[in-house]
């Protein structure tokens, strides 16, 4: 979205009143301030990003000196952000474009998709309602397959899964799937196994496919490093 050029004649509708819609930036500024030369394109850039969560208001203080004069401005750059009708925050001086992208950051208005808005629901029609619309929604994904895990379609679960790249979540929850109702038992349990599978790793696959699972749903995480250390040792 274009910046918008303020004048004394336009600052309640542009400014003040579109500030009860989203939040307004405005950017103090005059075409002699070499700064504000430097500043400027830097606001616009990062504004444009936010694709109108936050809009960006221009004022000459040359040419509109009513607004110059409701600010207070006694240097220039100085740029205010002002929402519901009220400065909520500003700064003075050419900053960084770091600076610049957390001062808006903080500003902007987040806008959910009808996926996200599906997401947060959180229930199995919502979620697959969620993934006819984006099918590599990765929270959706996650939180399908975890009601699906639970039920017992591991095969649909990890199916959804194989959408998208392994993280720390998606490993835990095919290791979840694989093991089906193994995953459930308690650490005592697991530990026993574990110790059982130990023996074996060396020359069997699937075993050690296991134990890296059983790993992944132990609850005590220590415990879990240790036998991770105990299988790397085997192995190497």
């Amino acid at each position: 979205m274009p910046a918008i050029d303020v004048t004394d004649s336009t600052f309640q509708s542009e400014v003040l009143d579109k500030s009860q819609e989203v939040p307004v930036i405005v950017d103090l500024w005059a075409s002699w301030c070499a700064p504000c030369r430097t500043l400027g394109p830097i606001i616009e850039r990062v504004v444009d990003e936010y694709e109108g969560q936050v809009v960006l208001a221009k004022v000459d203080v040359d040419a509109n000196p009513s607004v110059a004069n409701a600010f207070q401005v006694q240097s220039i750059p100085a740029v205010y952000a002002v929402k519901d009708g009220k400065v909520v925050d500003g700064f003075i001086g050419a900053q960084p474009e770091s600076a610049v992208r957390a001062f808006i950051e903080k500003l902007a208005v987040k806008v959910q998709s009808p996926a996200d808005i599906l997401f947060e629901l959180g229930d199995e029609r919502s979620l697959r309602d969620c993934l006819d619309i984006d099918p590599g929604h990765e929270g959706a994904i996650c939180a399908l397959a975890e009601i699906l895990i639970d039920r017992g379609d591991t095969t649909e679960a990890l199916d959804l899964l194989a959408r998208i790249p392994d993280n720390e979540e998606t490993i835990r929850l095919k290791a979840k799937a694989r093991l089906g109702e193994e995953s459930r038992l308690g650490d005592e349990s697991i530990v026993a196994e574990l110790d059982q599978l130990l023996e074996v790793v060396r020359d069997d696959e699937d075993a050690r496919q296991k134990f890296r699972d059983l790993l992944e749903v132990l609850a005590d995480r220590d415990i879990a490093n240790k036998y991770r250390r105990s299988l790397a040792s085997r192995l190497f």
